[in-house]
């Protein structure tokens, strides 16, 4: 994997939670991965949240584009 990537497809669950990601390379992670890839910069375009009971998330930079938001990118 290069230094830096960018997620280009996410799996969801029943719930619409988003469970795996995939990167531009095809490689997919389980979003606690992907989590732990965002805290070290690896992943591009992301951040992570934490909730109010404390669970951490991923989630886009906050633009003016809702087509590279992670609910809205496409399944695989």
């Amino acid at each position: 994997m290069k230094d830096v990537t960018k997620i280009i497809k996410v799996r969801k669950n029943a719930d619409g939670d988003i469970t795996d990601v995939m990167l531009e390379d095809g490689n997919i992670y389980e979003i606690s991965d992907a989590i732990m890839l965002a805290k070290h910069h690896k992943i591009e375009g992301v951040n992570v949240g934490r909730t109010k009971n404390g669970n951490e998330f991923l989630r886009s930079n906050p633009n003016n584009n809702t087509n590279d938001n992670l609910d809205n990118l496409p399944m695989f």
